[in-house]
């Protein structure tokens, strides 16, 4: 009975050693990004639309986009939260700890849209050798016009009922791009171009999720076109414990209000 005992035993603790029910390796990470309580949220102004009347205003007044805050929940619009490594010296993920699916990734075609003279979305995200194709549905030309560190620069009209392809797939930027319309001065918006897959923009209700996050020490930022959440610092990253099959954050205070 004591020889059976002491192997029962061993049996245990070898299978705890071998890690037979070990931690999710990978998680979903959930959050919202909410507008400070006790500030006012911001109002959206009407823009000053002065050049094709007719139809950018066929659908009613246009507003500004620079800041979306939801009146009834708080939710900041248009946040892109990403992870970093625990290192900021270290710019970019250890093989390790990108997914396995994520090597079955095909490149894909990123849209800019422009129905009724504002870019849809206002804020894009991309991956490293996707292709960015800019889309005119609307019945006036419109102009494409950005400038970029590794992505070249542009300054290209679209006819009416045309799209436009840009000739190099995407490489990677430390910051944003911002682009715009000249037609249209009140039109732009910003594109984000990642080497990973931890990356998400915010929804009307300021909800995002990164799925297949690595568990274990990371950093986790918050970028709005105002700036990025914790200033200067900011953008290194605030420090974040990722474990469990599914993660959901406490709602993240941002004044996404332009300095």
């Amino acid at each position: 009975m004591r020889l059976l005992s002491c192997v029962l035993c061993c049996a245990l603790v070898t299978t705890f050693a071998r890690g037979d029910d070990p931690k999710p390796a990978w998680t979903t990470i959930k959050g919202r990004v909410v507008f400070p309580e006790g500030k006012d949220i911001p109002k959206r102004a009407e823009l000053n639309v002065n050049q094709d009347k007719a139809h950018c205003l066929g659908k009613g007044a246009i507003l500004d986009e620079s800041v979306i805050v939801n009146p009834k929940n708080r939710g900041v619009r248009n946040v892109v939260v990403f992870l970093r490594p625990l290192d900021p010296k270290d710019k970019e993920f250890k093989p390790a700890e990108i997914h396995p699916d994520d090597a079955k990734r095909k490149p894909q075609e990123v849209a800019i849209d422009q129905p009724c003279c504002m870019f849809v979305t206002r804020v894009t995200v991309a991956r490293v050798g996707d292709t960015l194709v800019v889309k005119n549905p609307s019945p006036v030309a419109h102009n494409f016009f950005w400038t970029s560190a590794k992505n070249g620069d542009f300054n290209v009209n679209i006819p009416a009922g045309q799209n436009w392809t840009m000739a190099n797939a995407l490489a990677t930027e430390s910051g944003s791009i911002q682009y715009k319309c000249t037609i249209h001065p009140w039109m732009t918006g910003y594109v984000r171009v990642f080497d990973h897959p931890y990356f998400a923009v915010t929804d009307a209700d300021g909800n995002f999720e990164i799925k297949n996050a690595p568990a274990g020490q990371f950093r986790i930022v918050y970028w709005h076109e105002n700036g990025v959440r914790g200033g200067a610092e900011g953008r290194f990253g605030e420090l974040i414990a990722i474990a469990g099959a599914t993660m959901e954050l406490k709602p993240t205070d941002f004044d996404v209000s332009p300095k």
